[in-house]
């Protein structure tokens, strides 16, 4: 497929719905924007604080679509990814955003991006979608051919590992990574075959976390040479709900979330984590940390401030 130049002049009516509930209803990821904070999710629904999750701003959206994940290279410039295949930008910390790129003949949504600098970015999504740009997204070519995928399986996400190279993670248990910043990629055979929600880079060189159904969770110290599968032991035994996002923070601490309000907590690189399940057991997608140490939660409900454990104020207090 060719690229795409340019953002198209979208007349009113395409834009998000502007709503005082906007920040209730479902999001899917959160990213910093320096201090700032951003969210995206439903109906093109994308949202920035600046007071730590305490009063949310609604953006100007060009789009109505399911928004699925954000990313910031600084507190400026982000890009953000959804339904039909679009890509969306922002050079204001949020604020407002332009489209980049859509392809409605996809008929799928892109599911994850992650930039490596001003100008090269990739962009992952259903049915084997690998899209690129070195323009910082004036153009995006398809590349999906660099990836031995012949069965065009899902790639539902893709992360930067420390001194490693980029790792891409989807359907049935795919696994690719790349040493030479997506140029060539290598089929990587791990030890789990269902399907893979989430990829993230530790504080640690060349060691990543993959999680995805049932409350699996992989940990490589190798960039995916070898693989050790993680036991999570919740309060009533073994986690089973699905795990859809996670988060580092600055001193390293892992913080992954999942269905049934799971929040897990690694301060050990990966190799061990505490688990703990919010009372309300709402579906949780993302996580990002704020500047005072609470959590920022998304998924079912919108946007929730939490305590290191995922759990609210009025919970906490409950608890012994």
């Amino acid at each position: 497929m060719s690229g795409w130049q340019g953002a198209q002049a979208a007349s009113a009516d395409e834009y998000s719905t502007e709503s005082a509930k906007a920040s209730q209803r479902l999001l899917i990821d959160a990213a910093h924007a320096g201090t700032r904070v951003v969210v995206v999710g439903d109906r093109g629904h994308i949202l920035f604080s600046d007071d730590q999750g305490s009063t949310w701003t609604q953006a100007r959206v060009p789009t109505r679509q399911l928004l699925t994940a954000v990313f910031f290279l600084d507190d400026k410039r982000g890009w953000a990814v959804g339904h039909d295949a679009q890509i969306l930008a922002t050079g204001d910390g949020g604020a407002t955003w332009s489209k980049q790129f859509e392809d409605l003949s996809r008929e799928a949504p892109l599911l994850d991006i992650v930039f490596l600098d001003a100008q090269h970015g990739l962009a992952v999504g259903a049915y084997g979608a690998l899209l690129e740009t070195t323009d910082g997204g004036q153009h995006w070519q398809d590349v999906a051919e660099r990836l031995d995928n012949p069965d065009q399986l899902h790639l539902n996400a893709i992360a930067k590992v420390r001194d490693a190279g980029l790792f891409i993670v989807g359907e049935q248990g795919g696994m690719f990574r790349s040493e030479d910043n997506g140029q060539h990629w290598q089929k990587v055979e791990g030890p789990y075959q269902g399907s893979l929600f989430g990829v993230i880079g530790t504080a640690q060189p060349r060691t990543l976390l993959a999680f995805g159904l049932r409350g699996n969770l992989l940990r490589s110290t190798d960039f995916g040479d070898t693989w050790q599968s993680i036991p999570l032991q919740a309060a009533r035994g073994e986690l089973e709900f699905g795990l859809a996002g996670a988060t580092l923070l600055d001193d390293g601490t892992v913080v992954v979330v999942g269905n049934g309000g799971s929040v897990l907590r690694s301060t050990d690189a990966g190799q061990t984590f505490s688990v703990h399940n919010r009372p309300d057991r709402i579906a949780l997608s993302g996580v990002s940390a704020l500047p005072n140490g609470e959590l920022l939660l998304v998924g079912q409900g919108g946007a929730h401030i939490a305590n290191a454990k995922g759990l609210d104020a009025a919970d906490s207090e409950a608890q012994p």
